[in-house]
């Protein structure tokens, strides 16, 4: 009775023992410990509740070979926690447990062939317990002992421990899961506020050269790189202009150069696949030439590119350099979708500038048609008039004394005739003033307000000579002015003030009347704006009730 008593309560401290163990054991799983320390631990003790003298973690790896992962006790010489567990039987534990995915045992390593090292470690017997995670055989623990047979309980009492091994395993793994899903997320979230912030800029149309510097700035954040830059093919694709760069080296290489692309470079393998490239510095690292020297000398260790298409053709390229080392497998991936906002920008402009072109050809079609009409007014059906205007005069003096009524009557034509020559005439300066051609805008301006119906206040100080266009858009944009502050806002006073700047001719036209203009109704500001535009300027107004009118006008004094 005695001895069932001291049995049953050795049964009892052990299991308190190995209750402790798992508990402690739990407790670091629990803390979200790393992962080598719950090995650790959970093979110590494995090993001290199993009776042992030695105890290993074996990690199976893809390719079935085997891992040390954690020991305890006395060990091959040769064994490095970490390094490949090698030498071990095709019969024994390792062996068996990847075989079978169940628990194992060795009762006799003598009898096993090829086990022999284990017999110079002092090993008789062991047992093996696999770990299983998720479903699939993860790895294995190994206790060993000297003193014969291990307990039948010893793959019982393993198993306690390997569960907690494998949910330590299975935690590290969600949390690496986690954490890169996390990356991730922030990797697309950096990218997403990105993509809005250049397409913030396409859509307000904003000029292509900022939005070039702005995804060139964009992407080399991105991607982490030292230099990102966005280049325009010539047409044979052997070299590039740059259009747009930030960077390190930004300021060796300015907006505007051209430069030529050897056959290995990025941009080159970009023109002849249309397809993204990428090249690290292995590929020019031994070859000669002025552009590997220079790679070499600026420590370019990859470069990714990727195409812009415009309308089915190969425009230019976005490419991004790192001293660094090479750039992920997706980069050139992820300049797609900024490439494919690059090409609408470019696409828009195009539009824009061809737009642009063709309203200032049908504006200077327009303008020649008006010359052209005064011309021939003025020297052919002004001086037909005139001359005979003159004829009749002198048919009056031939007129005998005793014919007084038609001597009156001629008189009376040759009035409305010098009538309809001045009505003519002014017809003629409203199609184009003449004065405008020979003498500027500045005389024409200063002609234009002695005439006007209303006051004019004029500042044309230190006008000379512009681009015709430019003259005949400031001088229709005044007569139409002065003719609405007459005609519609009735004011007292009108405040005309030209400058010729470095940035292009400012124009203001201020009036006291009424207010109230509104170039949707209709008006004729409609034109002025759409003339003023044409050439690449503006025009703004302001116009409240009751608050009179304001017309600010800009005019570029370059003409493309």
């Amino acid at each position: 009775m005695a001895i069932a008593n001291a049995r049953a309560e050795q049964e009892l401290r052990e299991l308190a023992d190995t209750q402790a163990a798992l508990r402690r054991l739990a407790m670091l799983v629990a803390r979200g410990a790393p992962p080598e320390a719950v090995f650790a631990a959970a093979t110590r003790e494995a090993l001290r509740h199993s009776g042992g003298v030695i105890a290993r973690m074996i990690r199976y790896e893809p390719d079935g070979t085997a891992t040390l992962v954690a020991r305890e006790g006395t060990t091959y010489p040769d064994e490095r926690v970490g390094g490949p567990f090698e030498g071990y039987p095709p019969t024994g534990l390792t062996a068996t447990v990847l075989r079978t995915g169940q628990a194992a045992r060795v009762d006799d390593y003598r009898e096993v062939p090829g086990g022999e090292r284990f017999p110079r470690e002092g090993l008789r017997s062991a047992v093996g317990t696999p770990i299983h995670v998720d479903g699939r055989l993860w790895g294995m623990i190994a206790v060993g002992s000297r003193q014969g047979t291990l307990p039948p309980e010893t793959e019982q009492r393993m198993t306690q421990f390997t569960d907690l091994v494998a949910t330590a395993v299975a935690n590290a793994q969600n949390r690496g899961a986690l954490e890169a899903s996390r990356d991730e997320l922030t990797r697309l979230l950096a990218e997403q506020a990105a993509l809005r912030r250049v397409a913030t800029l396409v859509a307000h149309g904003i000029d292509p050269v900022e939005i070039f510097s702005a995804v060139a700035g964009e992407f080399g954040r991105l991607l982490d790189g030292d230099n990102a830059g966005i280049s325009r093919f010539d047409p044979d694709g052997s070299s590039v202009v740059i259009v747009g760069s930030v960077g390190e080296d930004a300021a060796t290489v300015p907006i505007g150069t051209r430069v030529e692309i050897p056959d290995y470079f990025a941009p080159a393998m970009v023109w002849r696949t249309g397809h993204s490239a990428q090249i690290n510095e292995d590929v020019w690292d031994t070859l000669p030439g002025p552009a590997a020297d220079r790679l070499r000398k600026l420590g370019i260790r990859s470069m990714v590119a990727s195409p812009i298409i415009v309308e089915s053709r190969v425009w230019g390229v976005i490419t991004v350099s790192s001293r660094r080392g090479p750039f992920p497998a997706d980069a050139a991936d992820r300049l797609a979708d900024f490439t494919e906002l690059l090409a609408t920008a470019i696409g828009n402009a195009e539009s824009r500038g061809e737009l642009a072109a063709s309203r200032a050809r049908v504006v200077a079609a327009a303008d020649q048609a008006r010359r052209r009409i005064e011309r021939d007014l003025h020297d052919g059906t002004q001086q037909r008039l005139v001359s005979l205007g003159l004829q009749l005069r002198l048919v009056q003096g031939m007129v005998p004394a005793e014919l007084r009524e038609l001597e009156t009557e001629i008189v009376q034509v040759a009035d409305e005739l010098g009538g309809v020559v001045d009505d003519l005439r002014e017809i003629a300066r409203g199609i184009h003033p003449a004065i405008l051609s020979e003498g500027g805008l500045g005389p024409a301006l200063r002609t234009l307000a002695r005439r006007a119906a209303v006051a004019v206040e004029l500042e044309v100080a230190g006008i000379t000579r512009l681009p015709e266009p430019v003259e005949v858009a400031a001088y229709y944009v005044v007569s139409e002015a002065l003719t609405n502050a007459t005609k519609h806002a009735h004011a007292s006073v009108v405040r005309v003030a030209v400058e010729e700047r470095a940035d292009g001719l400012h124009l203001s036209v201020r009036d006291d009347g009424a207010g109230g203009a509104d170039p949707a109704r209709g008006s004729g500001l409609i034109g002025l704006r759409d003339r003023a535009e044409a050439l690449g300027g503006s025009l703004e107004v302001s116009s409240s009730p009751g608050q009179g009118t304001l017309l600010r006008v800009q005019l570029p004094l370059r003409l493309h």
